[in-house]
């Protein structure tokens, strides 16, 4: 979220013809496409944040990137050799936003708020918690951690939040 992400259509010489399908999970298609002959595009239906990366040849831009993006792109080219297709399955990833703090009985909480896909929580030193997680309705979900320390009285502990968008340690004592 937040990023710029550039497809590609297949690189053909004699190019005549470039259209890009794009179907977001909501909302409505879009097409973009492109007549070499004519020097001509067009474009229906397509949001401000999808667009052709230098100029409408083969690359399509989505500047930024918003969890609406996501979907299929399916560039279809017309060359003097055939037709090509390519599809792009694209998913947005949210990076959660991180928290740690203590509750009201001192213990240490590590909470990942409204990441997709879900972040994983752990602890240093261990703990035996199992982590909460709340769907948002958004397709993002939060997730809560509050470390037990197996039995120890331990509350200088580092919480570790691991996601594909991204990582994060933060240590607390309580």
């Amino acid at each position: 979220v937040g990023g710029s992400l550039v497809l590609t259509c297949p690189n053909k010489s004699e190019l005549t013809l470039v259209t890009w399908k794009i179907k977001p999970k909501t909302g409505g298609h879009c097409i973009l496409g492109y007549r070499a002959d004519r020097s001509q595009s067009n474009r229906t239906n397509c949001t401000d944040n999808i667009t052709w990366k230098s100029g409408p040849e083969h690359d399509l831009q989505i500047w930024p990137v918003e969890r609406a993006s996501e979907g299929n792109y399916t560039c279809e080219t017309g060359a003097g050799d055939g037709n090509f297709y390519i599809t792009y399955h694209l998913t947005v990833l949210v990076p959660p936003k991180v928290a740690v703090y203590c509750d009201s009985r001192g213990n240490p909480v590590c909470q990942a708020a409204a990441g997709k896909p879900p972040a994983r929580i752990s602890w240093v030193p261990g703990s035996s918690s199992s982590p909460e997680q709340e769907g948002l309705g958004d397709g993002t979900v939060t997730v809560r951690s509050t470390f037990m320390g197996n039995g120890s009285d331990e509350k200088n502990v580092i919480c570790l939040v691991s996601h594909p968008a991204m990582n994060h340690s933060q240590s607390i004592a309580c």
